[in-house]
């Protein structure tokens, strides 16, 4: 074994499949993943876990929150979590909205919580209500699609407008099969722009995929993580006010390959293997060929019960990054410009000024550097 083999230390469960490095997410993950039912629950509590949708009540996103409030809580906090969802066909038990609702109630969550440390996280209305989806969704009813630009372009100039106002640290969580569109937003915007400040984008349940792994925990899935299925249905049984999850017209469904299993990995990429699921087509049947209810897997096995450690993982995980990013840049302060743009201290200092303050310049004024 070499030196630097025996220097890696890894965190261990009873089940070989499930490791946790040793910093402080591993940490996190580890304890989470031994914490017994009532220590879960009690997390559940602090967040406020279920409680009914807040996109329309006052003072949960930035665009209904009062300004002056809103300002008030921008010297506190200035990271925003910008949720995305979409509108796709989840079977004929559940709704087309829930990857949107399934992520918005996660993020008032953690407002709530943060709420209560008295630095509340801010939060953005969905930008993309319907969202990019994969080739294999064509065709779908109930799945409306938007064209890769617009999804990319949207993302960009909203990042713009709140990087404008102020919110300068932004996580992107993303709750559908189009990670790679948000990230190509990320990756041109910074191209586009160069400015300072942190941008993430979350794929949330690949960042705590070890929570939805099969195991003999009595909280546990009984399948691995697909679309529509056990895992989402739990999540949205948790989560969702009654009425948007009705378990008496649930349908199972299995996707098929024309391949030997091994080459695609699942939604959460669980087995490591060669390809994530999003990195082919033509190897399987599109979805209305192969699983038309909309599903595949088995949420019939659905209850809420099952969802409720990966929900505290993803609460804590998003808590863990708010906290450890102020802590590295308290609120109104960003990573050294010239360490992390082409662009200078001096050019920047204007546009990183409150917005609306004296001498304060606007994003817009600034002039265009790069490609």
């Amino acid at each position: 074994m070499t030196e630097k083999a025996r220097d890696k230390v890894w965190l261990t469960t009873k089940n070989p499949a499930i490791i946790f490095e040793d910093n402080t997410v591993g940490h996190l993950k580890k304890r989470l993943w031994d914490a017994p039912e009532a220590e879960i629950d009690r997390i559940l509590a602090d967040y406020g876990i279920p409680a009914a949708p807040e996109l329309g009540k006052a003072g949960t996103y930035i665009q209904t929150t009062v300004r002056n409030e809103l300002i008030r809580n921008r010297r506190k906090n200035d990271i925003v979590l910008i949720p995305v969802g979409c509108t796709e066909n989840h079977g004929i038990h559940t709704v087309s909205g829930l990857d949107t609702f399934m992520v918005t109630q996660i993020a008032e969550g953690v407002r709530r919580y943060t709420a209560k440390q008295g630095k509340p996280i801010n939060l953005a209305l969905p930008p993309l209500n319907y969202g990019g989806h994969p080739y294999h969704h064509m065709g779908m009813a109930g799945t409306v699609i938007m064209p890769e630009e617009v999804v990319r372009e949207t993302l960009i100039y909203v990042m713009l407008g709140l990087w404008n106002d102020g919110f300068r640290k932004q996580i992107i969580i993303n709750n559908h099969g189009q990670l790679w569109m948000l990230e190509a937003a990320l990756q041109e915007f910074m191209k586009r722009y160069h400015l300072p400040g942190i941008f993430r984008v979350l794929d949330w349940h690949r960042a705590v995929r070890e929570f939805f792994y099969p195991t003999d925990d009595d909280l546990s899935l009984d399948s691995h993580f697909i679309h529509a299925d056990e895992a989402e249905t739990s999540v949205g049984l948790l989560l969702f006010p009654p009425g948007m999850v009705d378990m008496s017209v649930v349908q199972d469904a299995e996707g098929r390959s024309y391949l030997p299993d091994g080459h695609f990995d699942k939604s959460v990429d669980p087995f490591r293997r060669p390809h994530r699921w999003s990195e082919g087509e033509g190897q399987s049947p599109i979805e209305r060929a192969a699983t038309p209810q909309g599903v595949v897997g088995k949420p019939s096995l659905a209850t809420a019960r099952k969802a409720k450690r990966p929900i505290v993982a993803i609460l804590q995980y998003l808590t863990l990054v708010n906290d450890q990013i102020l802590e590295a840049f308290p609120a109104g302060k960003v990573p050294p410009v010239e360490e992390t743009t082409l662009r200078t201290a001096k050019d920047m200092e204007p546009f990183l000024r409150e917005p609306m303050s004296e001498g304060w310049k606007s994003v817009y004024e600034l002039p265009r550097i790069g490609f």
